[in-house]
């Protein structure tokens, strides 16, 4: 590859089951390497527990699932919303009863992992959905649950994939997980190098992590505010409102009662929250 590149079409469509089975009916997909990531690979190399409960979602061919059932690895799932690549994948791993493989919606997904391995799903949400991703990653973890994988340390101006970096990603998990890794990969394939940054994270399982819904927020100086307010609430550990102000993750110690956040913004009758 010459360059990162994801889709041949910009994304002003919607990202949802309709355009990623057409991103494999027409073979679009750029952003397959054709093997396992070598970071991923070197992380999986030092796995011990061969009966870890692993998830991947959004896994695409899946080199990363081929790769631990390999290694011997015995409890495995991957989810995906393409119905095309679920069945190529359902054909390809028909014999092998160590590894699940669903059709579906990793928001609606539910079960408990130990590992969550992350290889371009995070980077091929709409932003507004990443406040989104870390709670369901939260909730789909074990006690002490890990996500891992790799996260893109730069922008793209065509989209997708959606990019980031080290201190957005910092925010946006912070509290929720604590974190073990964080750093630039230095194996990374050459169209990747210097920007990916590898991820090991472990579920702060001391929180309540909990999404709620927005509205009437119009701009990032109202959605300060609101995130301020929050945070005067000495139970709360983290706020973060997603780009477009409908939704906030709020972490906190003990469970805050709605109606506490709601007597927060009540100064404003347009701004509503609900869980």
């Amino acid at each position: 590859m010459e360059d990162i590149k994801c889709c041949v079409v910009s994304c002003e469509k919607p990202l949802d089951a309709s355009y990623w089975e057409a991103q494999y009916q027409s073979k679009s997909i750029g952003w397959d390497l054709g093997d396992i990531s070598p970071p991923i690979k070197k992380y999986i190399d030092t796995l011990e527990n061969k009966e870890s409960a692993i998830l991947i979602p959004g896994c695409g061919n899946t080199y990363e699932a081929e790769y631990l059932l390999k290694k011997g690895f015995t409890n495995i799932t991957v989810i995906d919303v393409a119905p095309t690549l679920v069945a190529e994948l359902i054909k390809k791993f028909s014999n092998n009863s160590n590894i699940t493989i669903l059709l579906g919606d990793f928001f609606e997904h539910q079960g408990k992992y130990d590992l969550i391995i992350e290889q371009t799903f995070f980077c091929a949400l709409p932003p507004t959905m990443r406040q989104k991703y870390v709670w369901k990653m939260h909730q789909l973890l074990a006690d002490k649950g890990i996500l891992a994988g790799l996260l893109f340390n730069r922008r793209f101006e065509i989209n997708p994939p959606f990019g980031g970096d080290k201190t957005e990603y910092e925010m946006l998990f912070k509290a929720s997980f604590d974190f073990l890794q964080m750093d630039i990969c230095l194996d990374s394939v050459a169209p990747r190098s210097n920007s990916e940054l590898f991820i090991e994270f472990k579920k702060n399982n001391q929180v309540n992590v909990n999404l709620y819904t927005m509205s009437g927020i119009t701009c990032s100086d109202c959605a300060n505010t609101i995130t301020e307010k929050f945070l005067t609430i000495s139970k709360i550990v983290n706020v973060s409102m997603n780009s477009n102000f409908t939704s906030v993750l709020i972490c906190s110690r003990n469970e805050v009662a709605i109606d506490t956040l709601r007597e927060l913004i009540s100064y404003d009758e347009k701004y509503r929250i609900e869980k």
